[in-house]
């Protein structure tokens, strides 16, 4: 929800405000959601290890951990942004030469590098909640959310793998249109993946919501 509330500083005449805030602003907020489905991954990983008779892995199966998670990676982003802003901050553009007699008025990111570490940065999160929820996909089990991981970093990956060629080839407004779209597409995506399933049980498939056959089912796959 916060990945979408931060498509608001997108819109508008540019300002400096906005252009300090609307790329940081962005990053953080993904970061703290990406960071969260990591965390959500690495308790499945887990989960799963520590199920097994005297397993080393029980003491690390905590809310402290999933908490610790996301701490430390937003943490991260949130240095990568601050560094940014102090070094070379964004601000307002004119830009003469793009168009002949027009004047574009946008933001500039200011430090290039500190901007592409920020995506980075979360297309690494992105990554390694993927991998680490694709190994466990396939382990059978009810409360298994490891699918509904994978096809949503999947998603967001490919979001913005797709985007950044097409955000450097636009200027202006389109740029800004571009960077929006892929915002709004990457939440729905984490959304949609992560909970449409639930949802539609909640709603369409109440019958399967209780107790007895989901331990029905769970007897089944052992």
């Amino acid at each position: 929800m916060l990945g979408f509330l931060s498509v608001f500083f997108f819109f508008g005449h540019p300002v400096d405000k906005t252009c300090l805030l609307r790329q940081t602003s962005f990053g953080v907020f993904f970061s703290i959601g990406v960071s969260s489905v990591l965390a959500k991954t690495i308790t499945v990983c887990i989960a799963f290890k520590a199920s097994k008779p005297g397993s080393i892995w029980v003491k690390w199966v905590s809310f402290r951990l999933s908490i610790s998670v996301v701490l430390v990676c937003s943490s991260v982003q949130a240095l990568i942004c601050v560094i940014w802003l102090l070094v070379s901050p964004p601000y307002v553009e004119f830009d003469h030469h793009s168009y002949p007699g027009k004047i574009i008025i946008q933001c500039n990111e200011g430090s290039v590098i500190a901007f592409y570490s920020m995506l980075g940065y979360m297309g690494f999160l992105a990554a390694v909640s993927f991998v680490l929820a694709f190994m466990v996909r396939t382990l059978p089990d009810r409360f298994n959310e490891a699918k509904y991981i994978t096809f949503s970093m999947l998603l967001f990956c490919s979001v913005w793998i797709a985007t950044i060629p097409a955000y450097l080839s636009t200027k202006g407004k389109y740029m800004v249109i571009v960077e929006i779209f892929a915002i709004l597409t990457s939440c729905s995506g984490i959304l949609g993946c992560i909970f449409f399933p639930k949802v539609y049980i909640l709603l369409l498939k109440p019958s399967l919501n209780s107790k007895n056959i989901i331990m029905e089912r769970k007897k089944l796959h052992i």
